[in-house]
């Protein structure tokens, strides 16, 4: 067996049906707890984003804590994420996104909450937060070697999975195809960019998350939605073929090869949960740093996220996908994307989305870096994180000389392993998500009473 073999096979054991189950099960056992809380809360959350009063202990304000964590999430896995989902599971892998983020919304609610509520302040000053310190003070000291080893794999993600070759990989790619530039110069300007940025930390970060996610998140959008509109004709069909996908199996055609519905939900759920990180764990160490004094209040804001994710800006990939049927040849990843730019604006598709792309997977970057960050202080302390920040950089330059398919399932395979001791943790912690919960929404309610 050969290396991409071997990871292939662990991949589908970490990937299988428990950790699924486990995932989807966390989402739908938090939904019901919290009683649809990411249906009727969704418009608060979306407003919070904005009108947060920013008050209590933290590093960063709410809004910062947020694109910090949007810069982590939005990235390759939006674009080159949703194809290899499409190209293994077909149209069906989409609707299961969907029901992903849907649960995944009041999974990412609960780990937002809990960051707050269990966050420490470290040897620096600043602020620690994420699944790791609310498994060691909200499960107790008992549980920290849990808190390690979500930590560990942590690092992993951030060295070796989402955070690196999987972004840096898909920027060489889109570079070289689009404008024929030679991928060592191109890993060369991204790692000084990286290098520049993450040795400031958190606020170096933050400033430039603040900036760029919002813009990167509407100059996307308004492409992939120029691309539907050229397609309008396509688009009711191309959604009734996602919901009849996700139930029978789809058939051979052109270069696509076919898929069982187990392989659309596994393909939908698995890229799904690479693009939003709904139970990862990641997006809660962020989350931590926000000024705030109620942890619900951050749990509603950090929720928007997966929504913003996967609902509003997967689903606009999934369809220029579908509609333009290029899905059914045998391109996959950036390639099968940027096919679908190109049909609809042959001069400047390619363009658009190579911007795209490289906001999103160069944002991702600088966020995993902070992530692996706390995780190393968490395990090391303060003094591990320069040598951190330095290999991480290291293992930018080296990125032109791996390969993608290796890239990704090494990517899933340590994205799956992180996420087992925090849904551990969240399902554990359920309680006290309700309690915090109640207290804040009888502090909304006290609050309009008084207006």
């Amino acid at each position: 067996m050969n290396l991409l073999e071997i990871l292939s096979s662990i991949n589908s054991f970490v990937w299988g049906p428990p950790l699924l189950i486990l995932l989807v099960g966390t989402g739908i056992f938090l939904t019901l707890r919290l009683k649809l809380l990411q249906i009727h809360k969704l418009p608060k959350a979306l407003s919070l984003i904005f009108s947060a009063k920013n008050e209590g202990s933290g590093d960063i304000d709410s809004f910062k804590a947020l694109c910090t964590a949007l810069s982590a999430t939005v990235g390759t896995g939006n674009i080159v994420g949703v194809a290899t989902a499409v190209h293994a599971g077909g149209p069906g892998a989409i609707f299961w996104m969907w029901i992903a983020a849907f649960f995944g919304m009041a999974t990412k609610y609960a780990e937002g909450l809990l960051a707050v509520k269990y966050r420490e302040v470290d040897a620096n000053g600043q602020i620690a937060g994420g699944p790791m310190y609310y498994i060691k003070n909200g499960l107790g000291e008992k549980y920290k070697w849990l808190g390690a080893l979500f930590a560990v794999f942590g690092i992993g993600v951030a060295y070796f999975g989402i955070g690196t070759f999987a972004q840096v990989n898909s920027i060489l790619e889109m570079t070289s195809m689009t404008l024929g530039v030679n991928p060592i110069w191109t890993s060369a300007v991204v790692t000084i960019l990286v290098a520049a940025i993450t040795l400031g930390g958190l606020q170096s970060i933050a400033k430039v998350a603040e900036k760029i996610v919002p813009t990167m998140a509407v100059i996307y959008v308004i492409s992939t939605f120029g691309v539907l509109i050229y397609f309008a004709d396509q688009v009711p069909a191309a959604i009734a073929l996602i919901l009849k996908s996700a139930f029978t199996p789809t058939a051979a055609m052109g270069g696509f090869a076919g898929a069982s519905v187990m392989l659309a939900i596994r393909s939908g759920v698995a890229r799904g949960v690479f693009s939003n990180e709904s139970g990862l764990g990641s997006a809660p160490i962020a989350a931590a740093a926000a000024k705030t004094e109620w942890p619900a209040e951050q749990g509603l804001i950090s929720m928007t996220g997966t929504f913003i994710d996967t609902i509003i800006i997967c689903t606009m990939t999934g369809l220029t996908l579908v509609v333009s049927g290029f899905w059914t040849t045998d391109l996959n990843g950036a390639a099968l994307t940027r096919a679908a730019f190109m049909e609809a604006f042959p001069i400047y598709g390619s363009y658009m989305l190579m911007i795209g792309l490289c906001l999103f997977a160069f944002t991702t970057i600088l966020g995993w870096n902070y992530y692996g960050e706390r995780c190393i202080q968490y395990l090391a302390g303060v003094k591990a994180i320069l040598p951190y920040r330095i290999v991480f950089i290291l293992i930018i330059a080296s990125t032109p000389f791996m390969k993608l398919e290796e890239i990704w399932v090494l990517a899933d395979i340590v994205n799956g392993l992180m996420a087992i001791p925090n849904l551990i943790a969240l399902i554990a912690l359920s309680g006290v998500v309700v309690v915090e919960t109640k207290k804040y929404m009888d502090h909304l309610a006290e609050k309009k009473k008084l207006k």
